[in-house]
């Protein structure tokens, strides 16, 4: 199949080649932006310039709710006729950030998309990668963070337009490996971060997360998918029942695959490391790194996992110095005063109705 069909099929259809002042200034902005946003990457601003101003670049129709795209077969960028290039968005941003993080091999083919592997047919990785190159995009244009809800899950997101729960999901496991590891691996097509989060939880766990990602895009998709198909039908009442069911289940299903990888998130990474907590100082950052896990969660009516959750780790970590077979003049100190100080707060803090939340920041 040709280029040119293939790009028909996509919805592309190609309106103008950008003039190489635009590119250059496009390419300007865009390595400026990646390389004073992510210095703990040691990114080449000249590097970075040179690479995105050979991209070609076109101005083109695009489906409908698309402002740029990548289109990774022919190393092109399609830019909406109405994007503004003055005022450089994320979305400009995050297909070029596509364009950075494939890796291809000798003869050309495309092995690795940042963190989806090419080489296999099921592309694994493919919704994680979206998120994490989304997060990126956000930091680079600095978006502000807002509270949002959608499909009942209340949480607060730079990324409202894009793959928001998604991009929820990976920021949650970014927290508690490290933002720079994450971004290193999605701009370098490294397994930095698949190993390191392994290292921490399981590698069970991971692909398991990595998974529902990609079903969570696949399944938003689907469900963007049936609405379309509403609109482009007459009055079909039967029709219009079974596509409804099915959105309903759709939508259950975005929620449920929400709310079960948050909590293996949560759970894979907090359960190992409570065995590693062998000192005062230990227990202080254990404490303070499952409660800041607050700031990161996607909160739903009625679900009180988390603070159930908090209120057990806390409780198990109270019984493992109770009962430790030698218990130092330090460690009793600890006992009396850390846990006492953290039980008070912990019924403070929990003295809630099932159905509240702490306010996300």
């Amino acid at each position: 199949m040709s280029i040119n069909k293939v790009l028909k099929k996509e919805g592309i259809e190609i309106v103008s080649k950008l003039d190489t002042l635009t590119v250059n200034k496009l390419a300007t902005n865009i390595a400026s932006v990646l390389a004073s946003s992510f210095p703990e990457l040691e990114l080449d601003y000249k590097v970075l310039f040179i690479h995105i101003s050979r991209l070609n670049m076109y101005f083109a129709k695009l489906p409908s709710g698309i402002s740029a795209k990548y289109f990774y077969k022919n190393r092109s960028i399609y830019f909406d006729c109405n994007l503004d290039f003055d005022n450089l968005t994320d979305v400009a941003i995050h297909e070029c950030i596509h364009y950075l993080q494939e890796k291809r091999d000798k003869r050309g083919n495309i092995i690795k998309l940042g963190l989806c592997d090419y080489t296999d047919g099921s592309l694994p990785g493919i919704g994680f990668n979206e998120a994490a190159v989304q997060l990126m995009a956000a930091k680079a244009s600095n978006m502000p963070f807002e509270n949002v809800k959608y499909f009942d899950i209340e949480l607060s997101t730079n990324t409202p337009m894009y793959y928001p729960l998604e991009c929820a999901l990976v920021r949650q496991m970014a927290y508690l490996v490290g933002e720079s590891v994450l971004f290193d691996s999605t701009l370098h097509a490294n397994n930095n971060f698949r190993n390191m989060f392994i290292s921490l939880t399981s590698e069970r766990d991971f692909f398991a997360i990595q998974k529902n990602i990609d079903l969570l895009s696949e399944t938003q998709a689907k469900l963007e998918s049936l609405y379309n198909s509403l609109e482009n039908i007459g009055i079909d009442e039967e029709f219009v029942q079974k596509i409804s069911k099915e959105i309903e289940n759709s939508k259950a299903k975005v929620k449920d695959l929400f709310v079960n990888t948050q909590r293996l998130i949560l759970t894979s990474y907090f359960d190992n490391a409570i065995n590693l907590v062998f000192s005062p100082k230990a227990i202080e950052n254990y404490r303070n790194k499952l409660y800041l896990f607050k700031n990161y969660i996607g909160f739903v009516k009625y679900d009180n996992f988390y603070n159930e959750y908090y209120v057990s780790k806390m409780e198990e970590l109270e019984a493992h110095y109770d009962y430790a077979p030698s218990t130092s003049l330090e460690l009793a100190v600890i006992k009396t005063g850390f846990f006492a100080r953290i039980f008070h707060k912990i019924k403070l803090l929990f003295k809630i109705n099932s159905y509240e939340k702490i306010n996300v920041k």
